[in-house]
């Protein structure tokens, strides 16, 4: 994968998982400066779940994003305009991204993945977020 400038799945914005990152992918999309890699999936995948989640438009997010504003900010408008979780759906969310590809319908994805960058020995990799920081530098080799 491309070396770029994104924020681990991890790290929270307004105490979400992800939602940073997809607003990192956005910025940077629209600024021309997001890696072809990354193009396939904007909007889909976790993009998608994200969106879903905060029941927002994805297209509707990209042009509010597109506007300006802080992190805070943009969950603020999706709060407004989509729906604001409480407590209980946030820790549910957090749980469920958190643990994307161990052990569910996605561990065969990540497997591939895995074997496409040349991980599959990487036994610490159990997750799509532990895949991702590792495939973007962010998780140390073994």
């Amino acid at each position: 994968m491309a070396t770029v400038a994104l924020r681990s799945p991890s790290q929270k914005v307004g105490g979400l998982f992800y939602f940073g990152r997809m607003l990192d992918k956005i910025r940077l999309h629209a600024k021309g400066e997001l890696p072809q890699d990354y193009h396939a999936n904007l909007g889909k995948g976790f993009d998608e779940k994200c969106a879903n989640f905060l029941r927002i438009n994805y297209n509707q997010l990209v042009e509010r994003v597109k506007r300006g504003g802080t992190d805070e900010e943009v969950l603020q408008w999706c709060f407004e305009n989509g729906r604001r979780p409480d407590e209980n759906d946030v820790y549910v969310w957090n749980e469920f991204m958190r643990k994307r590809g161990w052990n569910d319908e996605v561990s065969e994805i990540l497997e591939r993945r895995k074997k496409e960058a040349g991980m599959t020995d990487r036994l610490d990799i159990q997750t799509s977020f532990q895949f991702i920081d590792a495939d973007e530098g962010r998780l140390p080799s073994r």
